[in-house]
């Protein structure tokens, strides 16, 4: 572990250090400038532990972090044995009381972590129900979840049984990355013979599921002690395994409050967070409904959500989810979390990816736009209105104008870019 100089190197100044609350923030990927800020707003010591291959080319809030430390990486992949040992030095000198993954990938290190130093917090065996796949799945079911049939891509005569009984299409999934990442469409037994005989030792870290068609949602949660202190449903335009590897315009839109289909989505999310045991912190969570009004899981995270979900959230409801993230994993016990008030509005988000490399967006007046996203070969939009009905129709136009001014398209990614 390579560390910036120390701000002290005094005993007395180490010994300052021992009676600060300190929290230790693990980052493959570059996330979540909010939550250091607010970490550090709220009197903690912040170290940042993050990826070596970031060091020049990262801009985090240096301001906000006490110290940082650098982990040689295999494209951000640390190692754990050296992760821990690194840690462990390092909790010498530093009173470390929480350790936060803020990326997805670095969830299950930090449970390994939080174990080892027997810091309060999520461990490996829950950690594990919002990272596995195959492990949500199965709880889920557990807990009364409508779930799609799966089967684990482990046992032969399992995966026969499951290809004779379920029609395809079917969806492949790997059981640990993010979001869409690594997940295929397959139509036939041929083609998933194909893919197997692809996989090697690698088959029984995938599994296999039914294909329900339907739109698809996802609802965004703040936990504390395992109590749901909000949530808050959206809708997909497309659902974003179709825009990840067929191209086209990411939107998503918060729900009508209120309406039928928020209400069933609520109560589908309480029941998984309820079932998985998400003791604190954020959650995101996709559901899918069928065209039979059925809601069915698809798949949760203890983790803020992706694309810029988080910035759509905060100006529909006033929350930023970084921040309250880290209000509640410094929350003083005796007086818990207190979740500020809601400033209720509704919110649509758009982002796509653009042939130009700085795309012009100054042609987009309409006054409902509050924020544009500033990224090379990228477009992003967010709309504001207490219209629902206004943000559906701004979004239909939106994207039709955007697929034609500025939309191209990449081949989908196995992995997150950095």
């Amino acid at each position: 572990m390579l560390a910036t100089p120390a701000p002290f190197s005094s005993r007395q100044a180490k010994e300052t250090r021992l009676s600060q609350h300190t929290i230790l923030c693990l980052a493959s990927y570059e996330k979540g400038h909010a939550f250091l800020r607010a970490c550090k707003q709220r009197g903690w010591r912040v170290l940042l532990l993050t990826s070596l291959s970031l060091k020049d080319k990262s801009s985090w809030p240096l301001d906000s972090i006490d110290e940082i430390f650098y982990m040689p990486d295999d494209d951000k992949v640390w190692d754990q044995n050296d992760t821990i040992f690194a840690i462990s030095h390092l909790a010498r000198t530093e009173n470390i009381e929480r350790i936060v993954p803020l990326d997805d990938f670095d969830l299950e290190l930090a449970a390994s972590l939080r174990e080892h130093l027997r810091v309060p917090g999520m461990g490996e065996s829950t950690t594990r129900y919002f990272r596995d796949k195959l492990a949500m799945r199965l709880r889920a079911r557990e807990a009364g979840v409508r779930v799609p049939e799966f089967v684990h891509l482990l046992n032969d005569a399992a995966v026969r049984e499951f290809t004779g009984r379920v029609p395809p299409p079917w969806v492949l999934k790997p059981r640990s990355l993010a979001g869409s990442m690594g997940i295929k469409k397959v139509h036939s037994t041929e083609e998933l013979h194909e893919f197997d005989r692809g996989f090697g030792d690698q088959r029984s870290f995938y599994l296999l599921e039914e294909f329900v068609p339907g739109d698809v949602f996802h609802v965004d949660s703040i936990v504390y002690e395992r109590e749901i202190r909000f949530a808050v449903a959206s809708q997909y335009g497309r659902p974003p395994l179709d825009v990840s590897q067929g191209g086209g315009v990411f939107t998503t839109r918060l729900l009508q409050r209120g309406s039928e289909v928020e209400t069933a989505l609520l109560e589908a999310n309480y029941r998984v967070l309820k079932g998985l045991g998400l003791q604190r912190g954020v959650s995101h969570t996709e559901f899918i409904r069928s065209a039979d009004g059925a809601v069915w899981f698809l798949e949760t995270s203890a983790r803020v959500g992706g694309a810029h979900i988080s910035d759509l959230i905060e100006f529909g409801t006033g929350l930023n989810f970084w921040a309250e993230w880290a209000a509640i994993e410094t929350a003083d016990p005796a007086t818990g979390y207190q979740r500020p008030p809601i400033r209720p509005a509704y919110a649509g988000l758009l982002v796509s990816l653009a042939r130009q490399q700085f795309p012009d967006t100054s042609a987009y007046t309409d006054p409902e736009i509050v924020w544009r996203m500033n990224k090379e070969h990228h477009v992003g939009l967010i709309v504001v209105s207490q219209d629902y009905q206004r943000i559906s129709e701004l979004l239909a136009s939106l994207a039709e104008r955007v697929q034609t001014d500025f939309q191209a398209t990449a081949p989908a990614r196995d992995r997150p870019s950095s």
